[in-house]
Order: structure tokens, then sequence, then C-alpha cells
């Protein structure tokens, strides 16, 4: 019975302020409401921003490196060993780009369960001919079916289709930048220098745009037959092995347990984007400090509403407290006065907040550096909503139980004296 009596109670004094009570609930409603829309953007937009160059990006590259010896001939020579030798220009050693038994380490990585795939890949720098003008550029011989298995590469077409990379002898996909310098069209030839001064005339099937303009400019992708003719390597050639794995946070181990098995160099995705990490953990961050600001600040503001109320009714806290209410029924009044603006808040907030989030998703978004966006990217994470609601929750808890603990200390006997 007397749980049936505090919510009577407090219905009554919510109802004796029901604009206060309207005000504050508004407050979380909104805190929420911007709460929500503002993570499920930022996250949005971090995933499309990473996603422009992560999408693309293997989670472990094998290849091998152009670098100088690490152990020279003076470090062998016995009379030496217990001396610091410092040499100077040291040059590279005579190191082919191509992966020796690469189908067989292919395979081998396959077999390994945390793989997701893998993709055998030739990059080599070319010269586009127009005329009297060669423009740099680099060609990227692939497997155009794993290609768009693994790492999205249809996505970023914008005219053509990769798998006319198989079927179509001697062709090529340009980069949108290059394409525009040097004004060609589907269907076109172009003329390609190799590193070894060989020409080459390719046929343009399609055009490609990953959404940065400079990588645009430069880059191209062809068959791996193609451009094994076009260097004038074997059948077996491949200077890259890209891995696509099921958890990329596991990419540094397993590149370091590779290039000790393989014998090769290694890059994970982490090493290799670290900046743009460090870019979406900075965004992500202050999408929260400001949403848990607002639900801070909605919190002060049912912390005042209460206060106020207590101030008024005190002669009604000393009157119940007279009639037998102990403190502790007093502090679980207010309590729930505070929760039920909590709770009505959060949930008006929760559907405001999703409403939002529909609205900015359906604003157009359309440059011509990203062929597959459309509309401002939302994140509809679930995850967004129950942190809202759980933090409106215990703002709103702190904030009415402050008030509330006072309330329950009040003396009925010097209030109604006071009277």
């Amino acid at each position: 019975m007397k749980i049936k009596h505090i919510t009577e109670i407090a219905g009554a004094l919510m109802l004796a302020r029901w604009k206060q009570t309207l005000v504050a609930a508004i407050g979380v409603t909104f805190s929420i409401a911007l709460f929500i829309s503002l993570l499920g953007f930022m996250e949005g937009l971090n995933q499309l921003l990473d996603g422009m160059v992560l999408n693309r990006t293997p989670h472990v590259r094998l290849y091998n490196d152009i670098l100088t010896s690490k152990v020279q001939p003076i470090d062998l020579a016995k009379e030496y060993k217990n001396y610091y030798n410092f040499i100077s220009s040291v040059k590279p050693t005579n190191r082919r780009k191509e992966i020796y038994n690469a189908q067989a380490i292919i395979k081998k990585i396959k077999r390994d369960d945390r793989v997701l795939g893998v993709a055998p890949k030739i990059t080599s720098q070319v010269f586009y001919n127009l005329g009297n003008i060669d423009l740099n550029g680099m060609i990227n011989g692939t497997d155009p079916e794993q290609e768009a298995k693994l790492f999205a590469f249809n996505d970023y077409i914008i005219m053509g289709n990769s798998k006319d990379l198989e079927t179509i002898s001697n062709s090529i996909i340009l980069g949108k930048g290059a394409a525009d310098i040097m004004q060609a069209k589907i269907g076109d030839r172009i003329m390609v220098n190799s590193p070894q001064g060989e020409q080459f005339s390719l046929k343009v099937i399609g055009f490609f745009e990953s959404g940065m303009a400079e990588m645009d400019k430069v880059q191209s992708f062809a068959s791996l037959t193609t451009t094994r003719k076009l260097l004038g390597e074997n059948s077996n050639y491949i200077s890259d092995i890209q891995v696509k794995l099921k958890d990329m946070a596991i990419a540094p181990a397993l590149a370091l347990k590779f290039e000790n098995f393989f014998k090769l160099n290694t890059e994970d995705i982490q090493t290799a984007n670290a900046q743009f990490e460090t870019g979406s953990g900075v965004r992500t961050i202050i999408s929260y400090a400001v949403g848990i600001t607002l639900l801070i600040v909605s919190g002060f503001g049912i912390y005042n509403i209460l206060n106020m109320l207590i101030y008024e009714k005190m002669d009604t806290i000393a009157i119940l407290k007279a009639t037998g209410f102990a403190g502790a029924d007093v502090n679980k009044i207010f309590i729930s006065i505070s929760l039920s603006i909590g709770f009505a808040g959060a949930f008006a907030g929760v559907l405001f907040g999703f409403l939002i989030s529909l609205g900015i998703d359906a604003i157009p978004f359309e440059i011509p550096s990203m062929p597959t966006v459309t509309t401002f990217p939302i994140d509809y994470g679930i995850h967004y909503y129950s942190i809202a609601v759980i933090f409106a929750l215990l703002t709103t808890y702190i904030a009415g139980w402050l008030p509330a603990r006072k309330a329950s200390k009040v003396d009925p006997v010097v209030i109604i004296r006071g009277k």
C-alpha cells in the first residue's frame, strides 16, 4: 500500500509543477536526441573517410622491399668482431621485387583459419605517352574477382566493368584524374611505356575513382596477364600478396609471423594507415564529449527543478513525515519524480534522435570524388541508443538523489512550528 501512496504523491507533485517538469523532460529528450544523431553522424563520417583508404588497403601486405643489407662484409671479419664499424653510402642489395614461389605462399596463407582471403598483385611504375610528354603513372596488375570480393573494387569503378580486364586482352581501367588529363574515353587506345622502355598499346575499358584526386591522377588497373606482358615477366611473376583477415586487430601480430616464416617484408594496416585511425579516434572522442556534456547539463536542470520543488513543498514534506512517512519514503518520492522525467525524456529522445538520423540520412550529398555516396553518412548502431539511455537515467537519478536526500532529512517539528 505504501508503494501506491508514494506513486500517487510523486504524481501529484509533478502535476503541481507540470510546466517545470515538462521543461526538464524536454531537456533530457533533446540531449539524448542530439547525442544519438551526433554520434551516428560522426561515426558514419568516420566509416566513410576511413573506408576510402581502408577498404582498398590489405590487412597484411607481403612484398620484397629494396633495403640495404643488415650485415656488411666487415662485420664478418673476425679481427673486427668487437669493433663498432661505421660505413657510409651503403647501397641496396641486388634484390628482385618478385616474390619467389608466390603460389605456394598464397596456398599456405589461405589455409590459415584467421585469413578471409588472399589476392595477388603486381605493381610497377609506368609512363603514359602523350605525344612528346610522358605522364608518370602506376599500374596495378590485379585479379579482378578477388579485388572485388576483398577490397570493394567495383564500388570505385564509375564506368566500365572490372571483369572485362580478364576477357579483353591488353585492356586497362584508368584513374579518373589520369583519364581527364589524357582526355581518354571508353574504347580509346593509349600508349604506355614500361620501365624497360618498351611501348604498349592498351584499350581503355573503364574509369576508377577512389576519392583521392592525387592517386587517381597516376594509378590504373590491368589484369595480371596484361601487366606481366607489359613488364616482360613470366607467368608466375607476382610482386605483392594482399591478405584480408577476419579480424583486423590481429594484423600487426600476424604480419610479424608471416615475415619471420616466409622471409619477406610485411606491412600491416595499422602501420600503413595510423593517421586515419588517429583522426577517427579524435573525432569520436569529441562527439562523445559533446553528447555527454548535453546530458549532464540536462541533469543540472532536473536538479534545480527538484531543489525548488522541495523548497516550495517543505510544509507538505513535514506533514508526510508527521503522518508516518519515513525519510526513506520521502527519498523514494523525489527519486521517483526524477526517474519518471528521465524515462519519459529517454523514450522521446530515442524516438526523436532516430527521426533526426533519418532526416540527415535523406539529405543529398553527392560529390564527384566519391561516386558511391549519395546522402550524408549515418551509423544506426544500437550501442549509441543504449549508451544515451543508460547515461540519461544515471544522470537523472543522481540529479534527483541529491535533493531527495535533503528532503528526507527535513525535521517536521521545525517546519510545522515555523508555520
